[in-house]
């Protein structure tokens, strides 16, 4: 996103949205569609919250390993997925185990030509008995309606796999280390309502990420606001109720809103509104450059055998060219928690090695994102659409509202903006349609 002029604060608004991230910038959006004056505060210097891409000896680097499912609905309908330039990442996972690397692929996604090496790859992997349960699963996933599937009785996502006989190689060596780069666990904890979910957009769409880098994302919803409505720069101090309407203190200036929607960080949300953070969960990646690529393979690598703390690792140069600078390939690898110490940084490598089959010792590291609070927590029971307005013109938005994804954030931010016009005494309008072309 380009850099944005500095603009003296407004000192009144109908609304101020507190946090330029994927909920806020959803919320400002919604409002400004219906000619309500919105303003939007951040306290960073760029628009995303916990998407944004940074640029490092020309390599682009997200701010921890993300990727971009154009299947979510929120995003169909919000997003112009063309002018992203999607690049998608292989359908299915190179499984390493022992001296070897089998790839476990989609066969829906699968080219003819990909098939004798994919058949004689599966055997090798030890998947075989249990694949007719997953298939079962993923299908009747993928073949339902979201709400039959938040309707359904839930149970921790690891005593649902016991119940379908998911307790060989196909779980411990493919899912569960799979399933840890996405939830930020592996202990079975998250809900298998919300598991259902991912695995139903998994199923239907093809992970991806934007040719500029995850930042594109938000830079394409921050793009669709008039001039002068985003400040950056802005930190908030504190919001109050006041005799004419809602006071949002910064150290520029006080603002006067009839309405304010928190969408900040779990922990700036809590400071400002009073609520209980939510329970987080952390992620770290390291971002490593290799002379030589590892791999020809631009699929995500997890080792069947946990070797350390490795839940997958990927050539992102591979996948996507964009996020090069040159020949060097750019390799992401993921680890639970922030643990960005040089110590698991040499057992990271340790392991890149088992899982690579190639020597780590000449890679340099470029950058290491440590971020204690990645992801929200899921467990079970899942609450899916937690209450977004807290009275007297205050209201909430944020994955913690909803669901711990990209679609959980902008559905939370669409939410609370209904919920303000409702307050303003606006006409609510229907959801926007889904745009299969991705055009806005």
């Amino acid at each position: 996103m380009p850099d944005l002029p500095a603009r003296p604060l407004p000192r009144r608004a109908d609304v101020v949205v507190v946090g330029a991230g994927l909920a806020g910038l959803a919320c400002a959006l919604r409002l400004h569609a219906q000619q309500v004056d919105v303003v939007v505060v951040e306290a960073a210097d760029g628009v995303g919250g916990r998407v944004r891409t940074d640029r490092v000896d020309g390599f682009r680097l997200d701010r921890g390993f993300q990727l971009l499912n154009p299947y979510y609905p929120e995003v169909r309908r919000l997003v112009d997925l063309p002018a992203l330039g999607l690049q998608p990442l292989p359908a299915g996972v190179v499984v390493a185990s022992g001296g070897g690397r089998r790839f476990l692929a989609d066969p829906r996604r699968t080219s003819v030509t990909e098939w004798p090496r994919v058949l004689a790859d599966l055997p090798r992997t030890g998947v075989l008995r249990e694949l007719p349960g997953f298939g079962r699963w993923a299908l009747r996933a993928a073949r339902a309606d979201p709400a039959e599937l938040l309707s359904a009785p839930d149970e921790p996502w690891g005593r649902a796999l016991d119940r379908r006989g998911l307790t060989g190689p196909l779980r411990h060596g493919v899912l569960e280390p799979f399933l840890a780069g996405v939830l930020a666990e592996r202990d079975g904890t998250t809900s298998r309502r919300f598991v259902e979910l991912l695995l139903r957009s998994f199923v239907r769409g093809r992970p991806s990420l934007p040719r500029a880098g995850m930042q594109a994302l938000p830079d394409q919803l921050a793009a669709g606001l008039p001039a002068g409505v985003v400040h950056l720069g802005v930190q908030v101090t504190a919001v109050a109720g006041g005799p004419e309407g809602r006071q949002v203190a910064t150290a520029g200036g006080t603002i006067t809103a009839r309405a304010v929607v928190v969408a900040a960080d779990p922990d700036g949300t809590a400071a400002l509104t009073g609520l209980p953070v939510p329970a987080m969960h952390g992620l770290t990646t390291f971002w490593h450059v290799a002379e030589v690529p590892p791999t020809a393979s631009g699929a995500l690598h997890v080792d069947a055998d946990h070797r350390g703390p490795v839940v997958n690792s990927v050539v992102i140069s591979h996948g996507a060219p964009s996020y090069r600078s040159d020949t060097r390939a750019l390799v992401a690898t993921t680890v639970l928690g922030a643990a960005g110490d040089q110590a698991t940084e040499t057992a990271v490598r340790h392991q890149l090695a088992l899982v690579h089959g190639t020597s780590t010792a000449g890679w340099g590291l470029l950058a290491t994102h440590a971020i204690p609070r990645a992801l929200t927590a899921m467990p079970a029971p899942l609450v899916a659409r937690q209450p977004v307005e807290l009275g007297d013109g205050l209201f909430v938005a944020g994955d913690h509202r909803d669901t711990a994804s990209q679609q959980g954030a902008l559905v939370s931010g669409r939410r609370a903006a209904d919920a303000v016009l409702r307050h303003l005494g606006h006409t609510v309008p229907p959801r926007p349609p889904l745009e299969v072309s991705g055009a806005r």
